[in-house]
């Protein structure tokens, strides 16, 4: 049996770095993936809570924080040129609205119940970063989702009602004890952990010492009952 890698990653679907973080590690698993057996979750964050549900302003919020439009447009240059170098084609000056990420946080949340978190991750990231698609209008987060094989209806549910809140919430929160203040964040094997957009020849350095000084049992793959409904 290969030895086991947990990684979860702390992350937000607005924070650019955490899509090349996202390359980065994938490009390390995909050369390890013949030695160790990986099982990826996502963990929310909100870089910018107090966004309105409604979205606000991208190039206004980031001006404002950056202190003057040339460092903006200096910073997007920047942050677009390393994703380039992943094979990523940003497109920050066209996105027009940042949402608020709670709630696709809950989304990806029921993503991860039906087994397509990191394919809703990738979408989410994708429209975001590539394609300058608005993640605050509800219809383009469901088409989205039906994308990766979601039902509309399941998901215009949850961003209809609080689903989700809770949970999320406790996560944010558990994160926050754990003094996670940037992302991206790796925890590996619930022991060590990576900050930031590493490259991808630290993981491939990292991952191995890990597994070995941390070794996980896989959890065991099986059919398992619904203890609610019965369903097996």
């Amino acid at each position: 049996m290969k030895p086991y890698l947990k990684i979860d990653v702390v992350s937000d679907v607005v924070c650019p770095w955490c899509y090349i973080g996202k390359r980065r590690l994938e490009k390390a698993v995909e050369q390890l993936k013949d030695k160790y057996t990986f099982d990826i979750h996502y963990l929310p964050f909100q870089l910018a809570p107090e966004t309105p549900v409604e979205g606000e302003s991208n190039k206004e919020r980031l001006v404002a924080k950056f202190g003057s439009e040339e460092r903006y447009y200096q910073l997007l240059r920047q942050v677009s040129g390393v994703a380039a170098g992943e094979g990523l084609n940003f497109d920050l000056e066209n996105q027009q609205i940042a949402p608020n990420t709670h709630r696709l946080h809950r989304v990806v949340l029921f993503a991860q119940q039906q087994g397509k978190q990191l394919e809703l991750v990738e979408a989410l990231f994708k429209a975001y970063f590539e394609d300058s698609i608005n993640l605050a209008n509800d219809q383009e987060v469901i088409r989205l989702a039906e994308s990766v094989g979601l039902l509309a209806s399941d998901v215009q549910a949850i961003l209809q009602s609080d689903a989700g809140t809770a949970e999320i919430d406790q996560l944010l929160y558990q994160n926050r004890l754990m003094g996670i203040s940037g992302v991206p964040y790796y925890i590996i094997n619930d022991k060590y952990a990576i900050s930031g957009a590493q490259p991808t020849d630290l993981f491939l350095e990292a991952l191995p010492e890990i597994a070995a000084k941390a070794p996980m049992q896989a959890p065991a793959q099986g059919k398992a009952c619904d203890v609610e409904t019965g369903i097996c």
